[in-house]
C-alpha cells in the first residue's frame, strides 16, 4: 500500500499538469474537448479508484506470487529480459480482461465508469472503477509465471503499464503513420470509446495493437464516421460513485424481476446489455438509439458552481496527497476512516454538481464526520505535527464548504432555473 501511495504522489501532479495543458491547448486551438465539469467528474473518479487501490480494497483469488511458486519451470532474476517478458504478458492479460469486460454482463459493471464520459480527453482516462473489488484474471499471467518472472517485477510493471495508457485519451492527436500498425494510438482508442455501431466493442488492446488484429477485434477510425463517445445507456450523473454501480443495480433488479429461473442465473453471464424477453418494454431504461441525435448530459450549471467544483476537487487532491504520503504514520484503522472521508467528500460535491438538494445532507454529514475525527484524535491524523493550526484550517474550510453548498441549493439553483425558463420564454 505504502509503495503504491508513493508512486501516486509522483504520478498525480504529472497527470494533472497534462490535463491542464490539454485544456489550454484546446482553448488555443478553438477546440476545447475538456469541459471543466466533465474533467472534475473524471478526476474525482480517479481519486476514488486510487484510494481504493492504496487501501488494498481488492481481493485476488489466485495471487501471482502463488502461481510462480507452483508452476514456474525456472526462476528468473529481475533483469531487462524479465521486465520485457512481464510487460508483454501483462499486455496480453490486459487485452483479454478488457475484452471480457465488454462482453460479459456482470463484468461490464466495473468498466462502464471508464466509458461513461461523453467527452474524450486525458481526464477521462482517470475514470477507473471502485467496483472492481475482485480480480478474476490472474490466471492470464500464467505465461510469465511459467517462465519464473519474479512477483516484484510484475508489481512494478503493472502500474507502469497502466500509466502508459493515459496519453492516448485525446482528440488532439491525429493518426500517427507507421505507429498505427504497432501501438495503440489516440485514433485507435477513439474508436474503442465510441458508441457508433461501426465502432462498438472494438480495439481492446492496451499498448500493442496487434492483439486486436490477431483476435479479430480491430477497427480503424473512419474518415466519414466521426466517433461519438459515452455509453449506450447514459449515466446522466457526474457522481462517479453512483456510476460505478448503475449497471450492477440494473442487473440485480432484472434478476429479481425475471420470472424464469434460468434468466435469473444466466443474466450475469450473458452478453453485455442482455435483458430477459420483453423487459425493454416492461421495464424501459434510457438508451441511445441514434448516436447523432441525443443530448449530452448537463445540468445547466452556473459558472460559479463549475469553478467551485474545480476548487473542491483540487482541495480533495491535497487531502489525498497527505493520505498517500503518510500511510504508515496514519496507520490502521485510521487509513480506512480517512478513505471513507474522501469518498464522502467526492459524493457530496458531485451531488452538488448534479444539482441535487441532498447535497446539503451529504455536506453536513461530511462536516460532522470531520468534527468527530478531530475531536477524537485531537487533530487531523497527525497533521498538527506539520502545521500547528491545521485543525482551524480544516474546520474553516469545511464550514465554508457547508455554507456554500446551502447557498447553491437554496439560491443559485433556483436563480439559474428561473434564468433558463426566462430564456426559453422571452415573451
Amino acid at each position: 500500500m505504502e509503495e503504491y501511495g508513493k508512486i501516486l504522489i509522483i504520478a498525480m501532479p504529472v497527470f494533472l499538469a497534462l490535463i491542464i495543458f490539454e485544456k489550454i491547448y484546446g482553448i488555443y486551438k478553438k477546440n476545447d474537448t475538456a469541459p471543466l465539469i466533465d474533467s472534475v467528474s473524471s478526476i474525482s473518479s480517479g481519486i476514488t479508484n486510487s484510494v481504493k487501490d492504496v487501501l488494498g480494497l481488492s481481493i485476488t483469488f489466485i495471487s501471482y506470487e502463488w502461481l510462480v511458486s507452483k508452476i514456474a519451470l525456472q526462476h528468473m532474476e529481475p533483469s531487462v529480459l524479465s521486465y520485457f517478458i512481464a510487460f508483454f504478458v501483462i499486455d496480453f492479460y490486459g487485452y483479454w480482461s478488457h475484452r471480457l469486460a465488454h462482453q460479459i454482463n456482470f463484468l461490464w459493471n466495473k468498466h462502464a465508469i471508464h466509458h461513461s464520459s461523453e467527452e474524450f480527453n486525458l481526464a477521462c482516462a482517470l475514470r477507473q472503477p471502485i467496483a472492481s473489488l475482485v480480480n478474476l484474471f490472474t490466471f492470464l499471467l500464467i505465461p510469465a509465471a511459467l517462465l519464473g518472472v519474479p512477483a516484484s517485477v510484475i508489481a512494478i510493471t503493472l502500474p507502469l503499464h497502466l500509466f502508459l495508457q493515459f496519453w492516448y485519451h485525446t482528440k488532439h492527436i491525429n493518426k500517427m503513420g507507421v505507429l498505427e500498425h504497432i501501438i495503440v494510438t489516440p485514433s485507435h482508442h477513439r474508436v474503442h470509446h465510441a458508441i457508433n455501431p461501426e465502432y462498438l466493442d472494438k480495439n481492446h488492446s492496451q499498448i500493442f495493437i496487434f492483439w486486436d488484429k490477431l483476435f479479430g477485434t480491430f477497427q480503424a477510425e473512419l474518415d466519414d464516421v466521426p466517433p461519438v463517445f459515452g455509453i449506450t445507456r447514459p449515466a446522466n450523473t457526474w457522481n462517479p460513485i453512483k456510476i460505478n454501480f448503475q449497471h450492477l443495480t440494473l442487473l440485480i433488479k432484472d434478476a429479481w424481476r425475471a420470472e424464469n429461473w434460468n434468466d435469473k442465473f444466466t443474466i450475469w453471464f450473458k452478453p453485455t446489455g442482455w435483458r430477459p424477453k420483453n423487459f425493454e418494454e416492461k421495464y424501459p431504461v434510457n438508451k441511445i438509439e441514434n448516436v447523432f441525435d441525443f443530448e449530452k448530459y448537463g445540468t445547466q450549471n452556473s459558472q460559479k458552481l463549475i469553478y467551485w467544483s474545480v476548487a473542491q476537487v483540487l482541495i480533495t487532491l491535497l487531502f489525498v496527497s497527505y493520505l498517500f504520503d503518510n500511510i504508515a504514520k496514519i496507520g490502521l484503522p485510521n487509513i480506512f476512516i480517512y478513505g471513507f472521508f474522501i469518498f464522502i467528500t467526492i459524493y457530496s460535491y458531485s451531488e452538488l454538481m448534479d444539482k441535487s438538494k441532498y447535497a446539503i445532507l451529504w455536506e453536513g454529514f461530511r462536516f460532522s464526520a470531520a468534527i468527530g475525527i478531530i475531536t477524537y484524535n485531537g487533530d487531523w491524523f497527525g497533521l498538527n505535527t506539520i502545521f500547528s493550526f491545521s485543525n482551524y484550517i480544516i474546520l474553516i474550510y469545511l464550514g465554508i464548504s457547508f455554507l456554500t453548498t446551502i447557498y447553491f441549493v437554496t439560491v443559485d439553483f433556483k436563480n439559474n432555473q428561473n434564468q433558463t425558463i426566462n430564456s426559453l420564454n422571452p415573451l
